[in-house]
């Protein structure tokens, strides 16, 4: 399933359209196109839960855009599992920590458990090609990854953007881009 297009409108309000200041003057919405490139080479995401008590609760993980879908796996008995049993609305954010340049990407739906094995091998692979060594490699950092997938010890989960957000940064220039499916 390829991932559908979305209504994209600039919010002038967050944007240096509204306040021009020299060389922004023609800032214009982020394609969702260079969103989605954003999504398959980020490193680091962070997710957002909702307790049972209604506290927020926040964690980075690392997470794979395939299919029209955000990816992020989680154990069994971790907060982020327990949180999205009761509740499964979530927020998916990644970017730079900086105002000299870059995207931010604010992806906003509702995690689905992924269990059928074809497309749990599918998702494994998306991991396998955005993170490399760090998953294929007998020395990387979550080597055994896709394993732990298949075995169930680890749940897959699967976030389509209800609502997704662009923030570009370039020096002086702003943008807010509203995405909306």
């Amino acid at each position: 399933m390829t991932s559908k297009q979305p209504a994209t409108e600039l919010d002038a309000r967050y944007s240096s359209a509204l306040n021009p200041r020299p060389g922004a003057r023609d800032v214009t919405a982020t394609d969702w196109s260079e969103v989605q490139d954003r999504l398959r080479t980020a490193e680091v995401f962070w997710i957002t839960t909702v307790r049972p008590d209604g506290r927020l609760h926040v964690t980075p993980l690392i997470a794979a855009w395939h299919d029209g879908a955000l990816h992020f796996s989680t154990g069994t008995g971790e907060q982020k599992a327990k949180n999205l049993a009761g509740d499964p609305r979530c927020a998916l954010t990644t970017g730079r920590d900086t105002l000299a340049g870059g995207l931010d990407v604010v992806v906003e739906g509702t995690a689905e458990r992924v269990t059928d094995p074809a497309r749990q091998d599918e998702v494994v692979a998306a991991f396998e090609e955005q993170y490399g060594e760090h998953i294929t490699s007998p020395n990387g950092v979550f080597h055994g990854f896709g394993a732990t997938i298949r075995t169930g010890d680890d749940l897959l989960y699967a976030v389509r953007p209800g609502t997704a957000y662009g923030f570009g940064h370039d020096g002086q220039a702003f943008s807010h881009t509203r995405y909306t499916f």
